[in-house]
């Protein structure tokens, strides 16, 4: 029997399609989802208010170009074990703080740069107007500068999202959980008789990934009018 095959008898198992086992793929594919969208959500809290205020102060541009290299160096495998060593000695929950540490960190630099990328392109013509018709330095940041950046930071947020996707399946070696890499995981334990399992578990993550970038894509499209959209589109992006 040929490894599709057998990915294929595996995925016809009637347990894996349950919601309410664990081992079933739409029960992990909420966790590998809500993974991810926690780790966003934390990064985007700790990123983007900072970068907004440095990026409308005209501050941090070394520091924003130095994220973005670090972000684009470290390894993410490296972080989560480095994470999970860490929670072990200080005896926290290492199928949770590990994995979530170091999905955030992997997030914080796309988020940040895209961020101060975003507002430091706005047009200097509509700061000046809006400071001359009597704006304050914060109605500027949140009605002028944060508005017309989104589609930028939308686009780090949406490259971040896609990276903690992948990133979610990785964890799965420390994570009991893990999500839909969880699969991988068990079918490398099994040997060649996992062979089926780990080209499922694969092809599933490949799946999730793609659905996540067209929905990415059609929020974009939904929350940025077309004309600004089209207006960033024409603007370099730190990606």
């Amino acid at each position: 029997m040929s490894i599709f095959s057998e990915a294929w008898d595996w995925l016809g198992q009637p347990n894996r399609w349950s919601w309410t086992d664990p081992a079933g793929i739409p029960y992990r594919t909420v966790e590998h989802l809500s993974f991810s969208a926690l780790s966003l959500v934390v990064a985007a809290a700790l990123t983007v208010p900072p970068a907004l205020w440095l990026a409308h102060s005209r501050r941090g541009a070394f520091l924003s170009s130095t994220v973005v290299n670090l972000g684009r160096a470290i390894p993410s495998f490296g972080l989560i074990i480095l994470f999970w060593f860490l929670a072990s000695r200080w005896e926290l929950n290492t199928d949770f703080w590990p994995l979530l540490v170091a999905l955030v960190a992997l997030a914080l630099p796309p988020l940040f740069t895209n961020t101060y990328a975003g507002v430091v392109s706005v047009d200097a013509d509509a700061v000046d107007a809006a400071r001359g018709t009597g704006y304050t330095e914060a109605q500027i940041m949140f009605r002028i500068e944060l508005p017309l950046a989104l589609p930028v930071i939308l686009a780090g947020a949406r490259v971040a999202f896609l990276q903690l996707v992948a990133t979610v399946a990785i964890g799965a070696i420390v994570n009991d959980g893990g999500g839909l890499g969880r699969y991988i995981v068990d079918g490398f334990a099994q040997g060649r008789a996992g062979y089926g399992e780990i080209l499922a578990g694969g092809v599933a993550v490949i799946v999730l990934a793609l659905l996540c970038e067209g929905l990415f894509a059609l929020v974009i499209r939904w929350a940025v009018p077309r004309g600004l959209a089209l207006r960033n589109a024409r603007q370099p992006q730190v990606l």
